[in-house]
């Protein structure tokens, strides 16, 4: 098997496991058999005297909502549009629709899976920021490990250094688990709500790639695209 296959198999296994996940989680929170621990972790960021004061100096509270708007649906939409945009002006048709699709799929899939879950929102603890859609999955969580997963998997296809492309990802990775931890500081989720919301969002951005795969595999132009060539204006 070539390298090729092994990350093809990688990226099978990922996805197999990353969906058992939360389907395990999903049926747990749905039976209400975490709701003792969501809890718990909730009030132990809350002072004891006071439970609408997070832990930590005060300034900590302002920087999490800062942070937790980088998952939000206008930042995110912005980023995408930005995106969106340069791929316009190169040209790159493709990857545009592949972008746009990944995203708008996801946000969809988020909608659908709240839902169908209808989890309230946690009530244990003050809201130290507005929401308006229900908890589980989380929303910022999912959405923010969609779009920049997938566009930090754009970026490293610009290059071929090992060491560029690692750095690319971790930005991604790093930006999705913050968002993710700033949901429970603020106390709009409980964790499960953000472990859920991390395991549905890269489970669909797994998917988006290995759909991106097949049809590059099946379209020369779109292959010429992800190696940063594009057709003459």
């Amino acid at each position: 098997m070539g390298a090729d296959g092994i990350v093809l198999l990688a990226t099978l296994l990922t996805l197999l496991t990353v969906g058992l996940g939360f389907i395990a989680l999903s049926d747990e929170v749905r039976e209400q058999d975490t709701q003792h621990l969501d809890e718990r972790v909730l009030l132990s960021l809350r002072r004891a005297d006071s439970p609408q004061v997070p832990i930590g100096p005060p300034w900590l509270a302002e920087v999490a909502r800062d942070v937790t708007a980088l998952g939000s649906v206008s930042v995110l939409t912005l980023a995408v549009g930005a995106v969106g945009g340069f791929l316009v002006l190169v040209r790159r048709w493709r990857t545009l629709a592949l972008v746009v699709g990944s995203t708008v799929g996801g946000a969809l899939v988020n909608s659908l899976l709240k839902s169908l879950f209808a989890r309230p929102r946690p009530t244990v603890v003050p809201h130290l920021t507005g929401v308006l859609t229900e908890s589980f999955p989380s929303g910022h969580a999912m959405l923010s490990a969609i779009v920049y997963l997938t566009l930090g998997a754009l970026l490293a296809q610009l290059t071929e250094r090992r060491r560029l492309k690692a750095y690319l990802m971790g930005v991604a990775l790093l930006l999705t688990l913050l968002i993710g931890l700033t949901r429970v500081y603020l106390g709009v989720h409980y964790p499960t709500d953000v472990v859920g919301g991390w395991m549905a969002g890269l489970a669909w951005a797994l998917l988006t790639a290995l759909v991106a795969r097949g049809v590059k595999r099946h379209s020369p132009a779109l292959r010429e695209e992800s190696r940063g060539r594009t057709a003459p204006p």
